[in-house]
C-alpha cells in the first residue's frame, strides 16, 4: 500500500513539473511577464494577437537550421533570444528585461544600445504581442516576440 502511494506521489510530481514547464510557454505567460514590466512604468497592457503569433512562429521555424539571431526585417517590432536546454518563453522576456538599468529616461538613451529589447517591451504605442519559439538543429532554442505597432522609433520616448 505504501509503495503505491509513493509511485503515485512521484507520478504527480513528474506531471506537475512538466505542466510548469509547458505553462511557461503559453501565450498568457508571455503576456504576463511583459505586462508586469509595463505596469511598473505606467504603460497599458499588451494583448495577445494570433496574427503576430503566426508571424513569429513562421520566422522561428525558418531559424531552426542555424538559430541565428537575425531580425526578420518584417513590419513589426521584434525581440529575439536564444538559449540552450529547456529555455522557456518567459525566461527570454525576463532576460530582455535585464536591460532596464541601461535605459536613461531623462536623456532617452541607452548605454551602448543595450536597452532596445527593454524599451520595445515597455513601448506605450505597442498594444499587440505574438511570440513563438523553436528548437534548433544545433540544440539551442530560438525565441521571438513580435509587437504591433512597432516600438523603438528614433527620437521618441517609449512612454
Amino acid at each position: 500500500m505504501m509503495r503505491s502511494h509513493m509511485i503515485l506521489a512521484i507520478f504527480f510530481l513528474f506531471m506537475c513539473s512538466n505542466l510548469c514547464c509547458i505553462a511557461q510557454n503559453s501565450p498568457q505567460d508571455f503576456v504576463d511577464v511583459h505586462n508586469e514590466a509595463r505596469e511598473v512604468v505606467g504603460v497599458g497592457p499588451l494583448y495577445w494577437n494570433h496574427t503576430l503569433e503566426a508571424y513569429a512562429q513562421n520566422y522561428a521555424n525558418k531559424r531552426i537550421k542555424d538559430c541565428e539571431l537575425e531580425h526578420s526585417m518584417g513590419p513589426f517590432g521584434e525581440n529575439l533570444a536564444e538559449g540552450y536546454g529547456e529555455m522557456n518563453g518567459s525566461d527570454a522576456v525576463k532576460f530582455w528585461l535585464t536591460e532596464k538599468p541601461y535605459y536613461d529616461y531623462n536623456s532617452n538613451s541607452c548605454v551602448h544600445d543595450e536597452c532596445l529589447h527593454y524599451t520595445q517591451i515597455i513601448w506605450s504605442d505597442s498594444v499587440h504581442l505574438g511570440c513563438a519559439k523553436s528548437k534548433c538543429q544545433n540544440g539551442w532554442v530560438f525565441v521571438i516576440c513580435s509587437y504591433s505597432p512597432p516600438g523603438n522609433v528614433e527620437g521618441q520616448r517609449p512612454y
